[in-house]
């Protein structure tokens, strides 16, 4: 799986002109699933996503959680981080993840999130959606589960 992680003031995500997520302070996360993904990259991600310390502390270090600040995480899906455009100008998808299995996959990592106890707002897999945020830093995180060394 893959992640771009934006700590965020607010964001919200609006799918065929109705909003179907907003959350104020937290993570904006968009999740690319990755053909061969299993529930063990869900749960990593999630567990990532729950405890990675991008909030300042009292020392304006980033040391604290999304857990530790009480925020919350919209997240939404995003097959074009698998997107290659290395050799050509159009980037080429092959390695996204089938839709059934990456929704699946998509949920499951929400549902640890929510698990974990941060509240989780999604938007809506396979449409078209508008994602508005602002950006808290800016601080962006990349992760990746398949490069965790």
């Amino acid at each position: 799986m893959r992640a771009v992680v934006q700590r965020v003031v607010t964001a919200c995500v609006t799918s065929e002109g109705e909003e179907s997520g907003r959350i104020g302070a937290g993570l904006c996360v968009l999740l690319g699933v990755e053909a061969g993904d299993t529930e063990a990259d869900a749960r990593y991600m999630a567990n990532k996503l729950v405890k990675l310390r991008i909030f300042e502390d009292e020392h304006e270090k980033m040391n604290r959680s999304v857990i530790d600040v009480g925020g919350a995480i919209l997240c939404v899906s995003q097959f074009t981080l698998l997107g290659d455009a290395r050799g050509q100008n159009r980037p080429g998808f092959t390695a996204a993840e089938r839709p059934e299995e990456a929704n699946r996959l998509y949920g499951l990592t929400c549902g640890l999130i929510r698990e974990a106890g941060v509240p989780v707002e999604t938007g809506v897999f396979r449409t078209h959606m508008q994602v508005s945020l602002v950006n808290d830093g800016p601080v962006t995180i990349l992760l990746d589960s398949r490069k965790t060394f």
